[in-house]
């Protein structure tokens, strides 16, 4: 190609011809880095983050100790170039990797005005200097919300995903650190009661977005009765047309050729009265497995200077009432409740209730 943008006639006639290694479909070039990423799986990926919303508010609240609203974040694929651009002067970044089945480099980026915020509310100052305590508190507050974000992303693809020890830096913009090529960026506008609203950046690795993008939306395939889609012939795959019937590579849904495939309503167990005596008697396999089973006397939150400044002498106050039950942990699931007695010399727990097996599944 000449330098003045026009065509040899050469590379004419080789475009006539098709050939010449030109490709007339080829994409427009877009920015270096960017489009590692199929439209679906940025989606996917933006409505598992949706859905933590409330949650990264609740547990930001509960750090903090005052409300905190964040707003449904916007989520794009970026390069490094643009990415700085968008970002303030000053930052405060603390990077917090995701481990296991979502693995990939991970950071929080926050303005000055809300790490200030931040950091002040937890330390319980009203004016802080983004010093090394400062950067402690946002760094513990960073690992609280990547955790949040761990345990639903492990509840989501069904693996085991965690959190690698977090750093903190603070500086200017330039010299954030993000993965190479393209990554993803999630803007949440956050507002601290009492403070002017102020952005978060989060940064994702696109092999964490690839992980749990493709289980984020699973087709859902249902119909009343039949346990199967209800919809025109040719439509239940993209619109394919598959014959009479819709039979699939000629031979039907697991039909004889020609005829209609048999659906039988799916039969599950009752979950009632008890298990099938098989189970029951399987059981005894595990009898000599040892638990971890605790007594809780009762819980409380402290602000971190408070738990700093503890020494001996100190009064800590719980939740529980005098005289209240105490609960009793197997594994860390609350089982049954109890009252605390003396044994010899020793304390023991004399159960006064057993919690409902259904009363334990949301904490399962």
């Amino acid at each position: 190609m000449m330098s003045d943008g026009s065509l040899s006639q050469d590379e004419i006639d080789a475009l006539l011809q098709g050939g010449g290694g030109f490709d007339l479909d080829e994409a427009a070039p877009t920015e270096a880095g960017v489009g590692g990423l199929a439209p679906g799986e940025l989606a996917g990926f933006e409505s598992i983050l949706v859905s933590l919303t409330d949650s990264l508010a609740s547990n930001l609240s509960g750090l903090v100790g005052t409300n905190v609203t964040i707003s449904a974040p916007t989520v794009e694929e970026i390069a490094n170039g643009s990415f700085v651009a968008s970002l303030p002067p000053e930052i405060v970044q603390i990077g917090i990797d995701f481990t296991g089945s979502a693995s990939g480099l991970h950071s929080l980026i926050f303005s000055p005005e809300i790490a200030t915020a931040v950091a002040g509310l937890m330390m319980g100052q009203e004016e802080v200097e983004l010093n090394e305590a400062a950067l402690s508190a946002l760094e513990e507050a960073g690992n609280t919300l990547a955790d949040a974000e761990a345990t639903s992303f492990s509840e989501i693809s069904g693996g085991d995903v965690g959190t690698a020890p977090g750093s903190s830096t603070t500086g200017a913009s330039g010299d954030v650190a993000v993965p190479d090529g393209s990554f993803v960026k999630a803007t949440y506008h956050v507002t601290v009661e009492g403070q002017p609203p102020a952005e978060l950046t989060e940064v994702f690795d696109l092999s964490i977005v690839k992980s749990l993008s493709a289980v984020a939306a699973p087709a859902a395939v249902s119909a009343p009765d039949a346990g199967i889609s209800e919809q025109p012939a040719g439509d239940a795959f993209g619109g394919m047309d598959f014959g009479a019937g819709g039979d699939l590579l000629g031979g039907g849904l697991g039909a004889p050729s020609g005829g209609a495939p048999s659906v039988q309503s799916v039969q599950f167990p009752s979950l009632g009265a008890g298990a099938p005596a098989q189970e029951q008697g399987n059981i005894s396999l595990l009898m000599d497995v040892f638990m971890e089973m605790t007594v809780e006397l009762g819980r409380t939150k402290k602000l971190i200077r408070d738990i700093l400044g503890m020494g001996e002498g100190t009064i800590i106050e719980l939740d529980k009432l005098a005289g209240e039950p105490v609960d009793i942990l197997v594994n860390h699931k609350l089982i049954a409740k109890g009252e605390v007695v003396v044994i010899d010399e020793n304390f023991g727990v004399r159960v006064t209730e057993i919690v409902d097996p259904m009363d334990r599944m949301p904490e399962m």
